[in-house]
């Protein structure tokens, strides 16, 4: 108490009172009766002030109390100001609120909040947000789609689905990881798997080679190079429908659920019903051979041989009207690819031009291909373009700068598609090649790790092929059309899988000539 009392650094005599009356205080061991009635008082006062004056009031009696006093304050509000909203939403009529805020949880955070408390699980099994969470993947992503079709639990799904069939919540709880242990298989079947292969035997008198094609669930729409379109049904791989009507080979096609349109090597697009496989409309404009189209939202572009590129706005399939005419490659033009934005050319003179959508004004060219480009593919900022000089390249269309070249394929690449994940590609050498993109556009990523796999099993040139998360169908100058399913795998053996990466498994193995046909070492 002497150094506190002659000190000099509490800051004068007045503070040195005040630590000294602070100090010197004593709380009553008891609180008088009479004391205790002005404190119901004080109480009764209290609920009815503003509550401004309430906080006023708090914080004052807050700064008389010592630091023990704060700490049991503390315990007390902590709970308080911790409220489980949660729990309390139901109680007042409001699980809906409560369900909904839970909605938003990823299925990690929703395993964890179930186990928050007997409440929390309540109102996610009355709410079946298991089941919600399944719908909106399903809504949102096309794997999980075509998987909830593939393997028939859509119809637990969605209220007004047909032939829908309610399940409990743990049967949605136990679905999500199967789902996704289901997706998982099905990415590692990409990369390792031996996929389950169906052929169709395209082979005519005068045929030799499937240009193009185009599939969905229930069929597969082909173009050759005797002349016609052929469909196919998947279940059967057997033809339903031959439309004849060409006079050259049929080079390029696309459908949607109206009408085929495809063009030929006799410089003729022609449309058909694609219900009745009826000849509706037939275009000539073209001098030379229809060598690509696409067509979509009234709009339709082909390219040509002759080196010109035509727009067209497609009324209906009997009112088609020629836009504009593109010219400004110096070869024939291979293939085109658009959107609302832009449209794409790439050419035997080894450029790659843009053009303006709306106003077919000419943008810019991409240069880099050593030798003629035979296929491409648009979306979004990215083109993949693939040539004779056997390279595939990626280009950023905005600013026209090469982001990355692919090296592997032996002869010209004929044909090349790609998504979020993958891009896959064909030959003249007679491989497909299945390509990691996300890697392929991280400049950090070792070249020898871009391809994922080299898939065998045409005898011939590689003309076209389209691939979506299941599946490749392909085909090829052998007259076949493959499928290759990567849902439905044949069982590992020890004889290997088809050629992880660049690296061929046994080419002497009988498996493998029957899965892949002939590899070379």
């Amino acid at each position: 108490m002497d150094t506190i009392a002659s000190g000099d650094s509490m800051g004068g005599s007045g503070d040195q009172m005040q630590v000294m009356d602070f100090l010197s205080r004593r709380v009553p061991i008891e609180t008088r009766p009479e004391d205790k009635d002005h404190l119901r008082g004080a109480l009764d006062s209290f609920g009815r002030c503003s509550e401004d004056d309430q906080v006023a009031f708090v914080e004052k009696l807050l700064s008389l109390m010592g630091h023990d006093q704060h700490s049991r304050v503390c315990s007390t509000l902590m709970p308080m100001l911790q409220r489980d909203f949660i729990s309390l939403l139901p109680k007042k009529g409001l699980d809906h609120l409560a369900e909904g805020i839970l909605s938003y949880l990823d299925a990690k955070s929703l395993a964890n909040a179930q186990c928050v408390s007997r409440e929390w699980y309540r109102v996610i099994a009355a709410g079946m947000l298991w089941k919600k969470l399944i719908e909106r993947q399903v809504r949102s992503d096309p794997q999980w789609r075509g998987l909830a079709e593939r393997r028939g639990w859509i119809k637990y799904l969605f209220k007004h689905s047909h032939g829908n069939q309610h399940q409990n919540h743990l049967f949605y709880r136990k679905l999500y990881p199967t789902v996704v242990a289901d997706i998982n298989a099905i990415e590692e079947n990409w990369k390792n798997g031996t996929p389950n292969l169906q052929k169709i035997n395209c082979h005519s008198e005068n045929s030799k080679g499937v240009y193009c094609l185009q599939y969905d669930d229930t069929k597969i729409v082909s173009g050759l190079r005797d002349n016609t379109v052929k469909i196919w049904d998947r279940r059967t791989l057997t033809s339903t429908h031959v439309l004849r009507g060409h006079a050259g080979s049929v080079l390029c096609l696309q459908y949607d659920d109206q009408v085929i349109i495809s063009g030929s090597s006799d410089s003729t697009v022609k449309i058909w019903d694609v219900k009745t496989g009826d000849l509706v409309n037939n275009l000539l404009h073209h001098c030379e051979a229809v060598l690509h189209l696409r067509f979509t939202n009234g709009m339709m572009v082909t390219c040509s041989k002759d080196r010109s590129i035509a727009v067209w706005d497609l009324a209906s399939p009997t009112e088609i009207n020629l836009r504009r005419v593109l010219v400004g490659h110096r070869a024939a033009v291979n293939v085109v690819d658009f959107d609302e934005r832009y449209i794409v050319s790439a050419s035997g003179d080894r450029t790659i031009k843009v053009w303006n959508t709306s106003t077919c004004e000419f943008l810019r060219t991409l240069n880099g291909h050593r030798r003629g480009i035979a296929c491409l593919q648009y979306r979004d900022r990215l083109v993949v373009s693939g040539s004779s000089d056997n390279t595939i390249r990626l280009w950023d269309i905005e600013y026209g700068t090469c982001l990355r070249t692919l090296e592997g394929h032996e002869e010209l690449v004929r044909c090349i598609r790609f998504d979020s994940k993958r891009i896959v590609s064909g030959a003249y050498d007679g491989k497909i090649k299945v390509w990691d993109l996300n890697a392929a556009l991280d400049q950090r990523s070792p070249a020898n790790q871009l391809c994922i796999r080299t898939l065998v099993e045409h005898t011939g040139r590689v003309f076209r092929l389209q691939f979506d998360e299941f599946q490749i169908v392909s085909s090829s100058h052998d007259d076949t059309i493959v499928i290759w399913d990567f849902l439905n795998v044949e069982a590992p053996t020890t004889s290997g899988v088809a050629n992880s990466s660049d690296n061929e498994s046994n080419p002497e193995s009988p498996r493998m000539r029957t899965a892949l046909g002939s590899i070379d070492a």
